[in-house]
């Protein structure tokens, strides 16, 4: 060794030995004792970090099967241990960027000594002469800790304190860590290029395998990219890149971790990367159909307190209660009945597990294909789980329904069905020619004039509903619905931004709540189905099966409680009420289509000029609410065969909204195993009818205290007995359509008199075996006579 050198390696070991310990304090010599002992409290808090290892990762998110559907990351970064990273690896960055990693305490003072003299020669920073510990710390502040590009910037300055500092905790991690975890975190952290971060994520990207399998020259390659991951890309400067493997793999072979020879073979390799780097998808956007589902569920964890930015930084597992299954079927019965590409409309549905206890959703699908590309109707768009169309239409009908059964209609109670219906205090216009300060509403088609509860669920007449919202109220149907499910309806201005939707629906007592006008979310709707199928329970529909935090250790979601919103009586009633319409009602015809004939309760649903319909079904196993609307920029009618926008619409509820419904219902083994509630007389007569049924054939007297003491009013007129005995009841109804908690009912009282006989015939037909009565002066039968007499005698 010369002179010269033995001199220059004498002042460099001097430099290096009195800096560690003299020049540490230079950051901090002008520093006030606050500051310092605020930069030594970093300091700590870096190296605690440090000392941990852990740096962003990324998060996956699977369906139920736990197929992964969609990643989030800020750094695509797959954080292995040491066993899982090829001794090859190892060997070549150590080789490459440290060799005297084994020997030093984290600095390497020999190299730093020669580095110092250059630098103060220079009077800055002109040879750096990092360890491996020292550019874990500066990869770990730069691409882990710095928050913002002032602490970037700072984690990367060109300054001596900078260095020093980096230095004092280079030395300090061997305090803790042994050589190879410190190796593996720097493995793990560093970038690699092309958007891979750490060696995992490295071999992955460039060579389709683990870090665990990389051969020689696969290490030796990536090895060299940490020089500088930018510029050394094997797509776009493959030549530099194949030079500087190369003298990694001489590197190696000079420190003995190969032969000479073996450096040799391999230089003559190709590069062996794969034809386009493996990138991984950031985002729902790489979900596909699954989309909508992935952007709710994340919406739902932000409102849970594990925001995209937790998940981005961090490394979560996100097991979702999708269905794949399920989420095929729904999808492609969707996209069969509305074209992805039609301009300005679109078929969005939810499909809900039924239970009392818990509300998994099971597909949430669009007809549009997520994604941007607008001219090819793609949208990311939250469709299906927000408040979009003009309404679910005749479906809002039900609400009225359960409203009067739980005060007391059955399903065979009668309703008068006029072909037009006009009433004040409820609103005002409607149908054409309504005089001021009244609403007045149609019927689309031909009704008998009077049918029952059951089957106007079925047939749908207007003016049997409004005059039924009349009489049960506003405010009671409105209410009932939130508590079915349509929650939103109470957020404030949802309506006009002051009023929420349920609010000015009840200040205005607007009766044409009933025939559902109002923007809907088409989430809510199937829950809505969801909650009567489980015996009126509700539950917040929830897409989040676990989550759980890189270590495995299960995330908590706070979820409300599920609550009774009707019933158990009156939801099974409902439900047995909603199931004539796919045998007889308007959604006959797509059930046949199908050849479906299993127990289902459905209503459609189509809003006025056929602008949205929808239909909802659903049995104790299957809840969904297919929903077509304007989802362009326009409000035009619809119309069916194929679903568009038109002049005049003709598209309805019973249309392809149903047909969808089964279409996708035939391909979930559940939904055909689904079952409704059995059929009752208490069903069918309600409380109410249970009620006036008793009173028939009592006294005037007894029945008047038997209903006063329920709380409702009685009036009375008198009527031919037809029989019965003065005085009594021959039956009583409700004044109106239904009887409601403090209404009227009219009691029917005997006079005693019977109808005039029917005409009777002289052909000699009659056998003589029937005997006929013997009558009275008055017409009435001997007994009833007596009858009369009696009751006259108590009364």
């Amino acid at each position: 060794m010369s002179t010269t050198n033995s001199l220059t390696k004498l002042v460099a070991s001097t430099v290096a030995a009195g800096v560690l310990g003299a020049l540490a304090l230079v950051p901090f010599a002008s520093l006030s004792g606050v500051a310092v002992a605020r930069t030594n409290d970093t300091m700590q808090t870096n190296l605690s970090d440090l000392t941990d290892g852990r740096g962003p990762g990324v998060t996956t998110i699977t369906d139920s099967t736990d197929q992964p559907i969609a990643y989030i990351y800020a750094q695509r970064r797959f954080e292995v241990g040491g066993d899982q990273i090829s001794t090859s690896m190892k060997d070549a960055i150590v080789s490459i960027e440290d060799r005297r990693f084994y020997e030093h305490d984290g600095v390497d003072l020999q190299g730093f000594g020669r580095a110092i003299l250059t630098n103060l020669a220079a009077g800055g920073v002109e040879q750096g002469a990092s360890t491996i510990n020292q550019q874990y710390v500066k990869n770990f502040l730069l691409l882990v800790e710095a928050d913002d590009e002032a602490e970037q910037a700072a984690a990367v300055e060109t300054s001596i304190p900078r260095k020093l500092r980096e230095m004092k905790m280079a030395s300090d991690l061997e305090k803790t860590l042994s050589k190879d975890e410190i190796l593996t975190r720097y493995l793990n952290i560093v970038p690699f290029g092309n958007g891979a971060y750490g060696v995992e994520a490295a071999a992955r990207t460039y060579f389709g395998t683990s870090a665990a399998e990389l051969t020689i020259p696969q290490s030796a390659m990536l090895a060299g990219i940490v020089q500088s991951s930018s510029y050394l890309n094997p797509y776009t400067n493959h030549d530099a890149v194949f030079e500087r493997r190369n003298t990694v793999l001489g590197a190696m072979a000079d420190a003995g971790a190969i032969s000479p020879d073996e450096a040799s073979a391999f230089q003559q390799e190709p590069l062996g990367v794969l034809e386009t780097p493996q990138g991984l998808s950031n985002g729902c956007i790489g979900a596909g159909d699954r989309g909508f589902f992935c952007d709710y569920a994340l919406q739902y964890l932000s409102e849970q307190g594990i925001t995209q930015d937790m998940l981005a930084k961090d490394s979560y597992t996100i097991k979702l209660t999708l269905d794949p299954d399920v989420q095929d079927a729904a999808h492609n019965a969707v996209s069969s009945h509305v074209d992805p590409t039609t301009p300005g409309v679109a078929e969005v549905v939810n499909v809900i597990e039924p239970g009392e206890n818990s509300r998994d959703i099971l597909a949430i699908t669009s007809s549009r294909n997520y994604g941007l590309d607008l001219d090819a109707g793609e949208t990311m768009l939250p469709q299906a789980t927000s408040r979009v169309g003009n309404g679910a239409g005749s479906i809002f009908k039900i609400f009225t329904a359960a409203a009067a059964i739980q005060q007391g209609a059955g399903l065979d109670t009668m309703l008068d069905v006029p072909s037009r219906y006009e009433v004040k205090g409820m609103g005002s216009g409607g149908a054409a020619n309504c005089p001021a300060n009244t609403y007045c509403v149609e019927n689309a088609g031909s009704y008998a004039p009077r049918m029952t509860l059951q089957d106007a669920l079925a047939q749908s007449p207007n003016t049997a509903f409004v005059e039924m919202i009349e009489q049960v109220g506003v405010d009671t149907v409105v209410d009932l619905s939130v508590k079915l499910g349509l929650r939103s309806y109470t957020d404030e201005g949802s309506f006009d931004g002051e009023s929420s939707i349920a609010d000015y629906m009840k200040d205005n007592n607007l009766g044409s709540y009933t025939l559902g006008p109002t923007a809907v979310n088409p989430l809510e709707l199937s829950n809505v189905a969801a909650t009567i199928a489980s015996g009126g329970m509700w539950c917040e529909p929830n897409p989040i099966a676990s989550v759980h935090d890189r270590e495995g250790n299960e995330v908590y979601i706070d979820r409300p409680a599920c609550e009774r919103a009707i019933d158990a009586e009156t939801a099974s009633a409902l439900a047995v009420g909603m199931s004539k319409d796919t045998v007889s009602g308007t959604a006959a015809s797509a059930a046949s289509m199908y050849g479906w004939s299993l127990p289902t309760a459905a209503k459609t649903g189509t809003t006025e000029s056929n602008q949205s319909s929808a239909f909802m079904g659903f049995n104790s196993n299957f809840a969904a609410a297919p929903y077509i609307y304007n989802d362009g920029t326009s409000t035009t009618p619809l119309c069916s065969g194929p679903v568009r926008q038109c002049s005049s619409g003709n598209l309805f509820g019973g249309n392809e909204p149903a047909q969808t419904w089964f279409n996708m219902a035939s391909n979930v083994p559940a939904a055909s195993q689904g079952t409704l509630p059995s059929s009752s007389d208490s069903f069918r007569l309600g409380t109410s009818g249970e009620l006036l049924n008793q009173v028939v054939g009592q006294s005037e007297a007894s029945a008047r205290r038997t209903l006063e003491a329920k709380g409702y009013k009685v009036t009375t007129r008198s009527v031919s007995g037809a029989g019965s005995a003065r005085g009594t009841v021959v039956s009583a109804t409700p004044q109106g359509a239904v009887l409601i908690d403090g209404g009227t009912v009219i009691l029917d009282i005997s006079d005693g008199t019977s109808p005039a006989p029917a005409a009777t015939n002289n052909d000699d037909s009659d056998d003589g075996d029937t005997p006929a009565p013997s009558t009275n002066n008055r017409g009435t039968t001997i007994e009833d006579a007596i009858n009369d007499a009696i009751n006259q005698f108590f009364r």
